[in-house]
């Protein structure tokens, strides 16, 4: 018997449509005061990512010298 898939991200490549496909509430649906603190941590976690990439192109460029 076939393992059923599951989710547990957003799936950016499925389809919308697809009834098993976990719908992210519209931002308009989000309670006021949740929407900077939600800002806030995506910004927060785009910027440790760059700062992490950052960090590897450090530890990489001394390995060169």
């Amino acid at each position: 018997m076939p393992r059923q898939p599951t989710t547990y991200q957003s799936d950016l490549f499925s389809n919308p449509h697809d009834p098993e496909t976990a719908q992210m509430p519209p931002w308009q649906a989000l309670p006021e005061e949740t929407r900077p603190t939600l800002t806030k941590l995506m910004v927060r976690l785009i910027l440790d990512h760059v700062d992490g990439a950052r960090a590897v192109q450090r530890e990489e460029a001394s390995h060169d010298a």
